[in-house]
């Protein structure tokens, strides 16, 4: 069959030929042929191993599993490893043949039962079969023990409520002389610690002592060609060693001192010439970071990192910067020793160590060697890779902005970057440098010669050009007449003429994107009232835009080529010097006080009636957080845009009950909510749950692939805060809407079970909004362990809404004892047309297991 297999040339020969033979062995099956029983097998492993179903041989490993000899055993568990897992139901089968293989005579045969119950055990197995495993831990051979230690670790995972029965075993295998069985025991115990406190404690009591010795001796023990690598004794058993005293020293002053010596000692002993060497002073470094403080073997672990930084190897290099980072909440000041040594990483030719330096750096960076390695970073920029430029950008704008000590060198600092790698800056970044150049009153004329200089030599640099124009704009006669000199700079000869050809080339150069030619243009009109000799050529260069095919240049120069021309009296007035932009909000909204899902485009487009100026719709979108597709379309009238904006009914014919009757449109209510005019009125029985109604339009529905976590929902709901209540007091309020009863209207229906989970939905409906239906969740735990960290998320087409509540709770007890709740609220907009479909999804952790369970509701009741 191999043969035949191979010398298919296309998938459709191969598939042919696995057909044939697997109809083959069905016809053996079929027969009970138990000559050719394990050859069949051995066909079906391989089948399975070319991606093909064999779910029809799995009783073939049952049977070859049953018989007496060894070598159908071995085939049989095999193929049982091979083609079953534990969720298959047929393995339930197989538990008996294991238990007594188990006790069986043969050492090889109990070999094999313990060898596939570490595979492919399942919960229910590990309680049924631990007493043996738990036995054979004191099997008088040595790989007999190894394996039970092995297969003891599958069932402390599957099932930790055992871990108990195993301590004092695996303690004992703390003692043995035998390395493979020492380091299963070791595992097995680390395993113990990760799930019972209580094997924490015992272990950290009894064995720490122990394991100390054991490891002394291993490291003083002379040369054993058995366990020799690379001249290091074991260091396979080293580093199992250093592993299970980092978890018994984390968080144990006395068992961290008990180790400190012999951590000192494979510090300084272990030679770093070898691989091994290194893996051990690695795994060294890592217990003597996490176990309790000591401040010398926590310096001499950095240093042992820092001489990592200095050795060829990628791999080495990258993960002692990764173990540096993790050293920096612990001991900042002995990482700052070796930081040439770091700098130098970022300059690697490999990428993945190239960024991981340069994030080290950035923790690096204080107040006090800001400047040198600011320009360290700089100096590299240059001839750092394209692909890199960006990442090294962003960092080092970051850090300027962060730790800049004085204006003059942020500005500095700032110009270098944009005439390096000006494209690759953010526009966050430049904009945040006007800010701060539009408040150092003393450093205008600095800076705008600074600007010029730049522009002559790196004019390709988009956001350079951009904050070039900007200034020249702003202080084009600071620059002509070298106002402001600083003692540090050269006065510099400008003319008027050439001024005007800073913003001239920037406007005209085929790069420019829209931004910058429009702030080209700004800085024309600016610079044709700074310079009244230069009048008639900026008239020029704006009248040939007139026609361009971009209408925001189009509009820019008929508007501006009329003012230079017709309104040469206000001209002055309009183009005075920006007012000192408020530095405080604009880092505010940089750190993100302001909301960043409604952008000024959003803002401007929305056009609001009875004379509402646009700029007044930004509050209000701001304080619903709306996000731009959700801004209703402009209606004829006030109250019908917030009708539709806010769901609420504020019409001036409006006669609900609890209507403010000193509203008298729309209009009114709109400025009363912006704080506009007249204060809002206080008088209301009662307030609508306005934000919840929001919340549910908030964010068009995806489809439903995409599933809408509990969590999201109560992220995106708008605060409560009292004043926010008091501003929407002067709407005309509905009163608080109230589910109501429907009886066996809608029926409870089984909306998922599984073998662990059940979930029922209850319906009921708002009176006067057949669209609308509130479901309750009740989930009940059918398993016989506890369920936590329970999770569940739900998704809808487009034409419905969702908006989920969060659950009661996130644990489950075991065996309905007990249950959990979730409402949610599905609005449908095709009601009557279409019915209710959702796909829920459900994640959980079970026996420190995570899992993950689907299914689609289609069994809604009719009318929904």
């Amino acid at each position: 069959m191999i043969r035949a297999i191979r010398a298919c040339k296309t998938a459709a020969e191969e598939r042919a030929v696995v057909r044939k033979e697997c109809a083959a062995i069905r016809a053996s099956i079929n027969e009970n042929d138990n000559d050719y029983r394990h050859r069949n097998l051995a066909k079906l492993m391989f089948i399975h191993m070319l991606g093909y179903p064999t779910h029809f041989g799995q009783m073939e490993c049952l049977k070859l599993i049953a018989a007496a000899g060894f070598p159908e055993k071995r085939i049989g568990y095999l193929g049982l490893m091979l083609l079953l897992d534990e969720r298959q139901e047929v393995l339930m089968l197989v538990t008996n043949s294991l238990k007594q293989d188990l006790n069986h005579s043969n050492q090889y045969i109990v070999g094999l039962a313990l060898c596939a119950l570490g595979n492919i055990c399942s919960a229910e197995m590990a309680r049924d079969l631990a007493p043996e495993v738990e036995r054979l831990m004191q099997f008088r051979d040595p790989n007999i023990r190894k394996k039970a230690a092995l297969c003891s670790i599958r069932i402390v995972k599957k099932v930790p409520d055992l871990a108990e029965n195993f301590i004092n075993p695996a303690a004992s295998l703390l003692k043995e002389k035998h390395h493979g069985v020492l380091i299963t025991g070791i595992q097995l115990c680390i395993d113990l610690c990760k799930v019972s406190e209580e094997a924490l404690e015992y272990l950290r009591k009894k064995c720490t002592d122990g394991l100390v010795k054991t490891l002394k001796d291993v490291v003083n023990s002379p040369y054993a060609p058995e366990y020799d690598v690379a001249g290091i004794t074991d260091p396979f058993l080293h580093i199992r060693l250093l592993r299970l005293l980092r978890v018994l020293g984390q968080g144990d002053a006395d068992a961290s001192d008990c180790m400190n010596d012999i951590l000192a000692q494979v510090a300084t002993k272990t030679e770093s010439n070898k691989n091994a060497g290194n893996a051990i002073l690695y795994e060294c470094v890592e217990t003597i970071m996490s176990i309790e403080d000591n401040g010398g073997l926590r310096v001499l672990a950095i240093n042992i990192l820092g001489r990592f930084l200095s050795n060829r190897d990628n791999n080495i290099r990258y993960v002692a910067l990764n173990m540096l980072m993790k050293a920096m909440t612990v001991d900042t000041q002995a990482v700052q020793r070796h930081r040439a040594t770091i700098l130098e990483c970022v300059k690697d030719s490999d990428a993945s160590i190239r960024k991981r330096a340069l994030e080290l750096v950035y923790l690096l960076i204080n107040e006090t060697n800001v400047k040198p390695l600011t320009k360290e970073l700089i100096d590299y920029l240059e001839a750092s890779d394209e692909e890199f430029k960006e990442d090294l950008t962003a960092k080092i704008c970051s850090i300027v902005a962060k730790f800049s000590p004085e204006k003059i060198w942020y500005i500095d600092q700032m110009l270098k970057v944009l005439s390096e790698a000006g494209n690759y800056v953010k526009d966050d970044v430049w904009h945040a440098l006007i800010v701060v150049i539009s408040n150092a009153s003393d450093l205008h004329g600095y800076t705008v010669r600074a600007l010029y200089r730049a522009f002559q030599t790196s004019s390709e640099q988009e956001s350079l050009v951009r904050v070039a124009v900007w200034c020249i704009g702003e202080y084009g006669d600071m620059l002509v007449n070298n106002v402001g000199m600083l003692d540090i700079e050269d006065p510099i000869t400008v003319t008027e003429s050439d001024a005007v050809d800073v913003a001239e080339t920037a406007i005209k150069r085929h790069k420019s994107d829209l931004t910058t030619k429009a702030m080209a243009l700004i800085s024309l009109l600016k610079l044709s009232s700074r310079f009244p000799s230069c009048s008639e050529r900026i008239k020029e260069i704006t009248v040939q835009y007139r026609g361009n095919l971009v209408l925001e240049l189009q509009q820019r120069s008929i508007e501006f080529n009329s003012i230079i021309a017709k309104h040469p009296n206000i001209r002055s007035a309009l183009v005075e010097r920006m007012p000192v932009l408020d530095e405080a909000t604009f880092m505010g909204r940089r750190a993100g006080s302001m909301p960043s899902s409604v952008s000024t485009s959003t803002v401007s487009s929305i056009n609001l009636p009875n004379g509402v100026n646009k700029t007044s719709a930004a509050p209000l979108v701001d304080l619903l957080d709306l996000s731009s597709d959700d801004v209703p379309a402009p209606s004829p009238g006030g109250g019908d845009f917030l009708q539709d904006l806010l769901g609420v009914d504020v019409s001036p014919s409006s006669n609900q009950p609890g209507t403010n009757h000193a509203v008298q449109n729309g209009t009114d209510v709109l400025l009363d909510l912006l704080s506009i005019g007249t204060p809002p009125a206080q008088n209301i029985s009662s307030t609508p749950d306005i934000f919840s109604s929001v919340q549910d339009n908030k964010t068009p529905l995806a489809p439903l692939d995409l599933l809408l976590s509990p969590s999201h929902s109560t992220q995106a709901t708008p605060p409560r805060d009292a004043s926010v209540i008091d501003l929407l007091d002067g709407f005309g309020a509905k009163p608080p809407l109230v589910p109501e009863n429907n009886g066996s209207a809608f029926p409870s229906i089984v909306a998922f079970e599984s073998s662990n989970l059940k979930a029922v939905f209850n319906f009921s409906k708002i009176p006067g909004n057949p669209q609308t239906t509130l479901i309750q969740a009740i989930f009940t735990n059918l398993s016989s362990d506890i369920i936590t960290d329970f999770i569940f998320q739900a998704a809808v087409p487009k034409f419905l809404q969702l908006h989920l509540d969060p659950a009661s709770g996130n644990t489950l007890p075991a065996n309905g004892n007990g249950s959990m709740t979730q409402n949610l609220k599905v609005t449908n907009n095709q009601h009557g047309k279409k019915s209710l479909v959702m796909r829920l999804r459900i994640a959980y952790k079970m026996n420190n297991k995570d899992l993950l369970e689907e299914g689609q509701v289609n069994n809604f009741p009719r009318g929904l």
